[in-house]
């Protein structure tokens, strides 16, 4: 039986409070299947933005949303390497959707910085993934450089910020890129998106 890739690909850091209210409705606004592909947003190339406004755009959008007022971690932002190296772990095998998703939620509805390991762990059992397991498959050289190359396609490809959502050759970034994302493959319309060829 021949197995055909998802039609899209979503871009994640969990780092990213706008990747975490993407990762809440992809599944449900989405038409398709997307391929969930961990990357580290610090080696991409779009710019930051104050935190103070971040902070109060984002809180807003969540509550527009109907989402759950944002807890938001100590420290922000925070280091989300050993994070992104489980989530990449967890890709590998078959678990990043759960993972990411409890993970996000750890992070921004919990209030724990993903930077410590114990908060990480949470989120993977949350998954059924063993804590011994997840240490060692977030240790391995293999996942590490995974996680690099993986981000260093997306760079190629025209992923400059998180979240992006790649779709036949098309990017939509940004806090509206699922329902732009959702739009075009619905019926091609396709309103802020950006030629790019999407990475795996």
């Amino acid at each position: 039986m021949i197995v055909s890739d998802p039609p899209a690909s979503f871009y994640f850091d969990l780092s990213s409070p706008e990747a975490y209210l993407a990762a809440e409705r992809i599944l449900q606004l989405l038409p398709g299947p997307a391929e969930w592909q961990p990357v580290l947003a610090s080696k991409l190339r779009g710019g930051g933005e104050d935190e103070d406004g971040l902070r109060e755009r984002i809180a807003l959008r969540a509550q527009e949303l109907g989402l759950q007022p944002l807890r938001w971690p100590d420290p922000f932002p925070f280091d989300s390497a050993l994070a992104m190296r489980v989530a990449t772990y967890a890709k590998s095998i078959g678990r990043a959707v759960p993972f990411a998703q409890a993970a996000f939620r750890q992070a921004f509805a919990g209030g724990h910085s993903l930077a410590e390991t114990d908060h990480v762990l949470v989120a993977a059992a949350a998954c059924e993934m063993h804590p011994a397991a997840v240490l060692r498959g977030a240790g391995l050289r293999s996942v590490e450089r995974e996680l690099a190359a993986q981000t260093a396609r997306a760079a190629r490809a025209g992923i400059i910020e998180v979240p992006a959502i790649g779709v036949n050759g098309r990017v939509f970034a940004g806090e509206r890129a699922v329902e732009d994302a959702a739009a075009h493959m619905s019926d091609g319309v396709n309103p802020v998106s950006q030629p790019a060829a999407v990475g795996r």
